[in-house]
């Protein structure tokens, strides 16, 4: 009697492991397996738990300095490489991959107040208090300075808080009582682009569209100016004081500001009467930002010793991060590859973080690739859910910073109230109601 079977090649269903595990065949009707949706909510509470497990953001503190940490600066075509200026007046540039200072050079009297990179990278510019511009040549071979060429000096009529430089010619705008448009070619300032404001603070070039320039001073105004005009585009004075700003690199239109309120404010500078969001939780003066190189997140360091990290879209943090021995926070700075975040903080430290604190570092297999994926999509699916909601939104914060928050809660609220009170018990009209947005907006210029 002949008997046919069905038979097939193993090595065309094995895996290609080192142990060759047979795969389980599945059928996916959704019929046949009616607890799916319970087994994936226990899987996505699960990847949750895991994720604040491994959440452990720090990498390594960069030590070297001998004063406060005051400005960062990226290499622009060495991701692995970052500038930083300290209050004594030293510029240390170091590699990151290896954690270590590649030069240090002392060059200004006092603090060293911006620093910038030209587009070609082989030349980085300094400002400080003692009211010089310092241009230091840069070794192309070794992304590092050239130690038998002495820094070039331009001395100005004032001192200088921060400097930015074009995306593709060679001119750089600094500002201090005044906001000049220099050329690296001419001692002297190619113009004048101040507009009745008091003094700058921070100046920035928007990275998209190259002619236009951001600066915040301390008569508590946003100030925008075109190089190629003769006047000044337009000016919006908010209630309180700008510390930093920062172009969103993927958003032409779009800058976010840090702010002496606790609060960052995203602006649209087409609209400038009322904010696009309003980023609230530091306890205090917010002093940096920085954009991802996505555009959809930016960083922000606090005087509260804090670093956190904001979506575009959201007004709250999704993310703290903080050690014991972090002091106040002066400068952040968001990687290339948007993987790792940079700070610097008055205890002369620079702190490497990664941006995803639960993220591992190193080499993956496809396998792990792939669970990956699968929990990041079951986080994403159940993200609502109340249970996967509070682990997920779970975040340890130093005993200060939790009683300062609660405090300004309180503090909000009852201003709140008061206002609804007043508004209830008046006239009709008399105290309009007036968005978060809008509030803190009290003048626009053009």
């Amino acid at each position: 009697m002949k008997i046919k079977t069905l038979s097939r090649d193993s090595r065309q269903y094995q895996r290609k492991t080192k142990h060759d595990i047979h795969p389980m065949q599945s059928n996916v009707d959704p019929n046949l397996h009616p607890l799916e949706a319970a087994r994936e909510y226990k899987r996505a509470v699960n990847a949750v738990k895991m994720e604040r497990m491994f959440a452990k953001p720090f990498v390594a503190g960069l030590d070297g300095h001998r004063d406060g940490v005051h400005c960062l600066a990226p290499h622009p075509k060495r991701l692995g490489v970052v500038f930083s200026g300290a209050c004594d007046g030293e510029l240390r540039a170091w590699n990151l991959a290896k954690q270590e200072c590649i030069f240090a050079r002392t060059l200004h009297r006092g603090f060293i107040r911006g620093i910038a990179l030209t587009p070609l990278a082989d030349k980085v510019i300094t400002v400080g208090a003692d009211k010089t511009i310092k241009v230091t040549k840069l070794a192309a071979e070794r992304g590092h300075e050239d130690e038998e060429e002495a820094p070039l000096s331009i001395i100005g009529q004032n001192f200088f808080n921060d400097v930015s430089h074009h995306r593709f010619e060679d001119k750089f705008v600094t500002c201090g009582p005044t906001v000049e448009l220099w050329s690296q070619l001419r001692s002297e300032p190619l113009r004048d682009l101040t507009w009745g404001v008091d003094t700058c603070n921070c100046v920035r070039f928007n990275p998209v569209e190259t002619n236009v320039v951001a600066t915040t001073a301390d008569d508590r105004s946003i100030t925008l100016y075109d190089i190629r005009a003769s006047s000044p585009m337009r000016k919006v004075v908010l209630e309180m004081r700008s510390n930093r700003l920062c172009w969103n690199p993927m958003e032409a239109m779009n800058f976010t500001v840090a702010n002496e309120d606790h609060n960052l404010y995203t602006f649209d500078m087409r609209k400038l009467k009322h904010a696009l969001n309003v980023h609230k939780d530091h306890v205090s003066a917010v002093m940096d930002v920085s954009y991802s190189p996505t555009g959809q997140e930016f960083v922000s360091a606090s005087y509260d010793c804090t670093l956190r990290i904001f979506s575009v879209r959201q007004g709250h943090s999704r993310e703290i991060y903080h050690t014991q021995r972090m002091q106040r926070v002066y400068c952040t700075q968001w990687s290339g590859d948007n993987r790792y975040i940079l700070s610097g903080s008055d205890e002369t430290n620079v702190r490497l973080w990664k941006s995803t604190a639960w993220e591992h570092i190193g080499t993956k297999s496809s396998r792990q690739k792939a669970n990956l994926q699968y929990q990041e999509k079951l986080k994403e699916r159940f993200k609502h859910h109340p249970e996967v909601r509070r682990i997920q939104r779970q975040r340890h914060l130093p005993k200060a910073i939790k009683s300062a928050k609660n405090l300004k809660h309180i503090v909000e609220q009852s201003e709140k109230r008061k206002e609804d009170n007043r508004r209830a018990h008046s006239k009709k009209g008399s105290v309009p109601f007036k968005a978060e947005r809008s509030k803190h907006v009290v003048a626009e210029e053009q």
